[in-house]
């Protein structure tokens, strides 16, 4: 399967910006689905998939603080 790039874009999370791409892909059905991927570092990905790219872009935008907040809480959990 083929994914074609639909969208580019930034997210800002706190001051931070990190790209965001909107992929399309065609299902073995032929029935299209749509992901995100947002950049969050050098090796470092969240991706998230969707029926629409206005769900996908709503998912996004609720998901990835959450996480990106989540991750920073592990972090000072295990220094202390």
């Amino acid at each position: 399967m083929f994914r074609t790039l639909v969208k580019t874009g930034m997210l800002v999370v706190d001051c931070r910006r990190f790209p965001v791409r909107y992929f399309e892909t065609r299902t073995l059905r032929g029935t299209r689905r749509y992901s995100v991927e947002v950049l969050l570092g050098p090796d470092d990905r969240i991706i998230l998939d969707d029926d629409s790219v206005k769900s996908l872009e709503a998912r996004t935008e609720r998901l990835v603080p959450a996480t990106i907040y989540s991750r920073i809480l592990a972090r000072r959990a295990t220094a202390a």
